[in-house]
């Protein structure tokens, strides 16, 4: 077999003579023709340079980037311009696997032994797949240097022509016009190995030209894709590109994603240890009440590696960057280890993206954002989960469960995951819902264009690159030059909390809801952490929007209520031969006259599984109730007899 270079190389040369026509026919008269320094002149010259049709590679764009360029820096695997060209060997540099990092306990149960992540070889970059080494092809099919489809729009996009026009003479198809006969060619850009996903993929990207889209990219420039509801693409070109068949097995996802069988292993391995997750009967033992959203910070392979070992942790669901293809590892009603709190595990879902929290201006594809939504939509319906953010947690999210273990909790997927465009995804934009009045405020920055600076990415005290983020910053007083607030969680000496992008001591994300504590001009305070928290919030860009809610308080007659990680049943609940759990408050006060917003009411409940066998695994569930509450960044609990609940 020839080798990629020299077939480029090949490759290039007959596309240039076929396409000499092309290139110097003359638009038709009355067309609107894009300026050639524009992006959108840029895809226009890029398509008919290598006889791709506009449409198409307009809609491959979008589906990697939303046509954004992140000023040249990498997505999460590694992922450069518009066209996520790929070149991960960087992405990997340093890269410790999600769970094996730190001090957090994924299974989060303090009545059995810690359970550390084990270690896994980051794969060097001759071990890399093809899906994460298509800038190289890109360059050698293009002739442009490397550096270049790294760093220039114009260049990135004919790269990614390239690859397309490709894909296409591989195939022993014509350049056509006709976006219909480049459906194949599309499934092949994804880099999919199996059929189900470059199907989904490619779908997707029709889905895109029939119905159109338009925005204004992260350079500021308007770019459109006309609407095109008559397009018919030839699907059956798929089963020529000789791909594998996904693993068949008892997936639970819905039929608009490709979602094969990966199963993590129940498996007993000596002095009563096992693992990697815990026999379960849900709904039916308890409900599913959390959906918990994670990064990998290891790339797919290793990811799947990690899985599959049954002295590491467990999920439910991994979602791969480039095609958003997803494979599942535990049924549902059975409980992984992976949000560091037992409570929370016992009662989630765990969905890990390939990708890097602190890669360098970390950005997701539009590809894994979709299908993510998609599943996320199916799993709230059929376990009538909400769709907000009381419910669908970022791991940064999920608390402590004692006061010995928040520090040590997982901060991803971080302050660079786009929660707005998400909730737009699953069917729940982020609106306001009140007056200016309101008692309540949803956070909701507007993602590109706020960029508070952050430390940390690559280097320790560096800023990192600057980029959109979903978080605002949360300071003493009304002031930018006022301190953080502080989180004597994280830092019982009391300091301030940093601009680290692991710091979650002062932030507060895209749809999370606080009660308003004091409006003055720009600024606006809410309850946090047991204390005032100002973020700047102007009239004309705000930060977050008016909304309505249930808040709590504590009842009449306390100074104060404690505040829990988790939900714990009371002592005289717990049957003879379950060893009573401790009811450990963390170190924060809920203060009287302060108010937090209302998630879910819950009895207290433990599921006790302290041993591979599963026959004596039992769910304690006493009459202490408790409210979920945004307490930090992370929820928290308080007892329904400490507190009383009212309308904002």
């Amino acid at each position: 077999m020839p080798s990629a270079r020299l077939t480029g190389a090949v490759g290039v040369l007959a596309s240039a003579a076929l396409l000499f026509p092309l290139l110097s026919a003359a638009p038709p008269a009355g067309a609107d023709v894009p300026d050639a320094g524009s992006l959108q002149g840029q895809f226009a010259r890029a398509a008919a340079r290598h006889g791709v049709p506009e449409s198409v590679l307009l809609a491959v764009s979008y589906l990697q980037s939303r046509w954004d360029g992140h000023g040249g820096a990498p997505s999460v695997t590694g992922g450069y311009g518009p066209m996520h060209l790929t070149d991960a060997v960087t992405a990997l540099a340093g890269a410790a696997p999600h769970h094996s990092e730190g001090e957090e306990d994924p299974r989060g149960d303090s009545s059995r032994a810690v359970r550390s992540g084990a270690e896994a070889a980051v794969p060097t970059a001759e071990e890399l797949p093809p899906r994460l080494r298509t800038l190289e092809r890109a360059s050698a099919l293009s002739g442009i240097p490397a550096e270049e489809l790294r760093t220039g729009t114009a260049a990135n996009i004919e790269g990614g022509a390239a690859l397309l026009a490709a894909a296409q003479r591989e195939a022993g198809l014509p350049a056509s016009a006709d976006p219909a006969d480049w459906y194949g060619a599309v499934a092949r850009y994804s880099g999919a190995d199996d059929s189900a996903t470059a199907t989904t993929y490619a779908n997707d990207v029709f889905d895109v030209i029939r119905s159109g889209e338009s925005r204004t990219t992260d350079s500021g420039q308007r770019v459109t894709l006309p609407a095109a509801p008559a397009v018919a693409p030839e699907t059956e070109q798929v089963a020529a590109l000789g791909l594998r068949r996904p693993a068949a097995g008892p997936v639970e996802c819905p039929s608009t994603v490709a979602c094969e069988w990966i199963p993590a292993p129940y498996e007993e391995f000596g002095d009563g240890d096992y693992g990697n997750h815990d026999k379960a009967d849900r709904p039916t033992s308890q409900s599913i009440d959390y959906i918990v959203i994670h990064d990998t910070e290891a790339v797919w392979d290793v990811t799947l590696k990690l899985v599959q070992d049954p002295t590491y942790v467990s999920w439910q669901y991994s979602l791969r960057s480039s095609d958003g293809h997803i494979a599942q590892h535990l049924p549902v009603k059975d409980v992984g280890w992976h949000a560091g709190n037992w409570f929370v595990n016992a009662k989630s879902v765990g969905l890990e993206h390939e990708g890097f929290l602190t890669s360098p201006d970390s950005w997701y594809t539009e590809a894994m954002y979709r299908t993510s939504a998609r599943l996320v939509r199916y799993l709230a319906a059929r376990y009538d989960i909400p769709l907000d953010r009381q419910h669908v947690l970022g791991h940064d999210n999920v608390p402590g469960t004692v006061t010995s273990t928040i520090r040590g909790m997982h901060t991803d997927p971080g302050p660079y995951w786009d929660w707005a465009h998400y909730f737009r995804l699953l069917g729940r934009p982020i609106t306001p819902s009140a007056g200016p009045d309101a008692g309540v405020v949803t956070i909701r920055p507007e993602y590109s264009a706020h960029q508070p600076v952050y430390t940390g990415c690559a280097v320790a005290g560096e800023a990192c690159a600057p980029h959109g983020s979903g978080a605002v910053r949360l300071h003493t007083g009304p002031s930018a030059d006022a301190p953080l607030v502080k989180d004597i969680g994280l830092r019982p000496g009391g300091q301030d909390s940093t601009t680290g992008v692991n710091d979650t001591g002062a932030r507060a994300s895209t749809g999370q809801s606080y009660a308003v504590a004091e409006r003055r001009g720009d600024w606006t305070a809410v309850w946090y952490l047991g204390q005032k928290a100002w973020f700047r919030n102007p009239g004309k860009e705000p930060t977050a929007v008016n909304a309505r809610g249930l808040v709590l308080t504590p009842r009449e007659g306390l100074a104060s209520v404690p505040v829990y990680g988790r939900a714990y049943p009371e002592a005289s609940a717990y049957p003879a031969g379950v060893p009573v759990q401790a009811v450990s408050p963390l170190p924060y006060k809920l203060l009287a006259g302060q108010r937090y917003v209302v998630g879910d009411r819950t009895p207290g409940e433990y599921y006790f599984a302290p041993v591979f066998d599963s026959s004596g695994h039992t769910v304690v569930r006493g009459q202490e109730e408790y409210y979920q509450i945004q307490f930090g960044h992370r929820v928290a609990f308080v007892k329904a007899a400490d507190v009383r609940v009212s309308r904002a």
